[in-house]
């Protein structure tokens, strides 16, 4: 899923020049469109069908709506202005399907593992997901580099001006690359859906990985956006495997603040060894400090040194000297 985000994000940015925070969005709506189809029809083919259609209907009009104004603006503006589509969008959902999350189950013939090895079995979802994330960048291969379409997309990208003159629409050509680039991301939210919740908003955390994966890979490279889903998957996969559970869970301290990891609290200690031995210590500890602090008293007072008494004089207080005095 991270490399069909990728992939269409990389295409508007590499070839556009547009900075799409609303890329998430459309990732959101795809979930949103595919669980409403399926629940709908009873089927999940025909609800993926329909929800990737809608997605890139919506695509399509966002970018005929809203973006086509910004491709001659700065990226300051473009960023303002998805923000924009992002709110927009949140609130649409919750309109329309409440705030709660929902859940989408799969059909029977999509359940179940596949034994890879000796004793290593793996969903059968998640093959599917892998084999359409392969067909999908082997398609994107074929239409860039083996297609008329493809080589306008190129032209495009290197000289927008030239390709203007030579008569070819360049607003259409960047409607349907934003078109196909939101039905790339409508394709990840909808099979997304049954593996996490379809909630408002989540097309949000998973944007900060895409940005990651496209800064990886390079901007504009399919390849790229490929290998660096790869790396930044393998490595969010193993860091949430191999980390400490509580940095993990991201607990909190006594005080209502984020603890180490490794660090416990009083409450993770059992009762009756740890924590009492704990709680036993403490009055213990406070009675050594005191010792502590009242032994060098009695050797500051004991002591005839010259540097010893220039540190008596110096710590007498004035409140001290006037009580003595009245006295």
């Amino acid at each position: 899923m991270l490399f069909l985000m990728a992939a269409g994000l990389t295409l508007v940015f590499g070839i556009m020049n547009l900075v799409n925070l609303a890329h998430g969005s459309l990732y959101m709506v795809g979930a949103y469109l595919a669980t409403y189809f399926y629940q709908v029809t009873g089927s999940y083919l025909l609800g993926v069908l329909l929800g990737l259609a809608g997605t890139l209907v919506v695509g399509i009009a966002v970018e005929v709506l809203a973006l086509r104004t910004l491709y001659e603006r700065e990226h300051l503006d473009q960023v303002l202005a998805t923000f924009g589509l992002i709110l927009f969008f949140n609130e649409l959902m919750a309109i329309l399907w409440g705030r709660a999350a929902i859940y989408t189950t799969l059909p029977d013939y999509l359940t179940g593992h596949v034994e890879l090895f000796a004793g290593l079995r793996y969903p059968l979802y998640r093959v599917v997901i892998i084999a359409v994330g392969l067909a999908v960048a082997g398609l994107l291969w074929f239409v860039v580099a083996r297609t008329r379409l493809g080589m306008l997309i190129r032209a495009g990208a290197s000289n927008r001006a030239m390709v203007a003159a030579l008569g070819v629409n360049v607003r259409m050509l960047y409607t349907l690359v934003f078109g196909f680039g939101a039905a790339l991301a409508g394709l990840a939210g909808l099979m997304s859906g049954p593996i996490h919740v379809v909630q408002p908003g989540m097309g949000e955390l998973i944007l900060i990985e895409v940005f990651v994966v496209i800064v990886i890979g390079g901007i504009g490279s399919i390849r790229g956006a490929l290998a660096g889903a790869l790396i930044v998957g393998m490595a969010d996969t193993l860091g949430r495997a191999f980390r400490p559970a509580d940095a993990r869970d991201g607990a909190l301290d006594d005080r209502g603040r984020h603890r180490r990891p490794g660090a416990r609290l009083d409450a993770d200690l059992p009762l009756d060894g740890d924590r009492a031995r704990a709680q036993a210590a403490r009055p213990l500890s406070r009675a050594l400090m005191n010792s502590a602090g009242a032994r060098s008293c009695w050797r500051r007072a004991s002591c005839s040194s010259p540097r010893c008494r220039r540190s008596r004089r110096s710590s007498t207080s004035p409140s001290t000297s006037i009580l003595s005095g009245a006295s």
